[in-house]
């Protein structure tokens, strides 16, 4: 089975705590396997999601929000 990974950027997050949040809201979205955030305290951190289909940006924005954090647009 071939997993797809997607990363976002994500503004808000300073500590572990938030990290946690936000990995948990994005791990009850279906075919998730793994997530992986790269945290930059006060800044914009990487997350990566790893799952066994595509998932949609609405599908990720959505469980961010509700960690109460925001997918905010890559800098080129």
């Amino acid at each position: 089975m071939s997993t797809v990974s997607t990363t976002v950027n994500v503004s808000g997050m300073t500590c572990g705590h938030c990290v946690s949040s936000v990995s948990e809201e994005l791990e009850a979205l279906a075919g998730v396997e793994t997530v992986d955030v790269d945290l930059n305290a006060g800044g914009v951190s990487t997350v990566t999601i790893t799952s066994t289909e595509e998932l949609s940006s609405a599908e990720i924005g959505e469980a961010v929000a509700e960690a109460g954090y925001l997918v905010v647009a890559n800098e080129a």
